[in-house]
């Protein structure tokens, strides 16, 4: 019995994404909402289509992304990682070219904590000769 359903689990910043590719017509729905209305802008929807563009299986598959932690843009990279993956496990002579864009790398910048004694991470309190 072939598999039918494809899962794969993405991370940016402080979001994870499981993303499950299922044969269909191209819809994706995260958090069981509709694509375009939970991410607003087009350059956020650009980015998570990106891997099924580049192997070129825009209308070969439904997606479907649960998403949690941070914010919008690392919403985004994590159901894009997410997506990437997912598409390796159903064709592995796909990894090649998603390699080659970058797509299969995990972005692993974060926010750097902020150290004692200091305004922020690296900002430091104004010195004071006297």
């Amino acid at each position: 019995m072939p598999v039918t359903e494809f899962y794969a689990t993405g991370r940016r910043k402080t979001s994870n994404a499981r993303v499950f590719l299922r044969p269909g017509t191209g819809t994706i729905t995260v958090n069981h909402r509709e694509f375009a209305e939970f991410f607003p802008t087009e350059a956020l929807r650009t980015q998570i289509k990106t891997p099924l563009v580049l192997t070129e299986t825009v209308e070969q598959f439904d997606v479907l992304a649960t998403v949690a932690g941070g914010g919008v843009a690392g919403q985004a990279g994590a159901i894009r990682l997410g997506i990437s993956r997912a598409l390796v496990l159903y064709n592995a002579e796909l990894r090649k070219k998603l390699k080659k864009s970058g797509l299969m790398t995990r972005d692993a910048r974060a926010k750097e904590r902020k150290k004692y004694g200091m305004a922020g991470a690296r900002k430091r309190f104004q010195f004071s000769k006297r």
